[in-house]
């Protein structure tokens, strides 16, 4: 079985898959679970225009993505060119580019999933809190985010898993560099274009894919979780 060994290279693909996935669910999540709630629970002009710009990364190809943040976070791109100058932040051809770009095609999943819990919360168990003085804060802290919490583990394991796969957003914004953007799928499209890569292919195609059922079935695990909470709270 030594074909399933990997290569150095094909660890630095997978670690740094894992490292740009987790900066991308971990940064993402505070900026989800605000967009999230003001979705679920406030009404307000244009809410219809953020629900679409939240979902446009699914519906648009991942490359339109990658290039509309490349013309924005690029080296000569508005935001781009002030964060490098002001910050020293650069995102074009750097991992923090790949972690952007999965951050961005992933962050529709991880909102959904919030949405949803926050919207199966009894509106009535957040007034009552109110009535005795809390504050919406408070409340949010203290009665929302606890019953949550579940979606919020689900939104994160699905932004994680798609962040892991994602590929025509990252190559498009920061290119195919080995050891500093060459995710998984990037990797795995490298083999599929040299001769004698099929085994390279193939064996990173297997960690993807256990990588993405471990988390699908985690995801539905504490679905069933939040299902049954509810069904017994009802």
């Amino acid at each position: 079985m030594e074909w399933l060994h990997l290569s150095p290279d094909e660890w630095n693909a997978v670690r740094l898959s894992i490292k740009v996935s987790t900066w991308a669910t971990v940064v993402a999540l505070p900026f989800g679970i605000a967009i999230a709630y003001a979705l679920a629970r406030r009404e307000f002009w244009g809410k219809s225009i953020l629900n679409g710009i939240v979902h446009l990364p699914l519906i648009l190809p991942p490359v339109v993505t990658g290039y509309l943040l490349l013309l924005t976070f690029g080296r000569r791109g508005p935001v781009g060119a002030f964060l490098a100058e002001h910050f020293g932040i650069v995102f074009s051809f750097r991992w923090t580019g790949a972690a952007l770009a999965c951050g961005v095609m992933a962050f529709p999943l991880m909102v959904r999933a919030i949405r949803l819990s926050i919207e199966a919360v009894d509106k009535k168990l957040e007034a009552a809190a109110g009535t005795l003085g809390a504050n919406p804060g408070w409340v949010f802290a203290t009665i929302t985010l606890p019953l949550i919490l579940p979606g919020i583990i689900a939104g994160m394991i699905l932004s994680f898993a798609k962040a892991m796969g994602e590929f025509g957003a990252t190559i498009t914004f920061v290119s195919n560099i080995p050891g500093e953007t060459q995710t998984l799928p990037s990797a795995i499209y490298t083999f599929t274009q040299v001769p004698g890569g099929d085994l390279g292919a193939l064996r990173l195609t297997l960690v993807s894919i256990a990588i993405a059922m471990v988390a699908l079935v985690a995801s539905e695990v504490l679905a069933r979780r939040v299902s049954r909470r509810l069904d017994i709270e009802g």
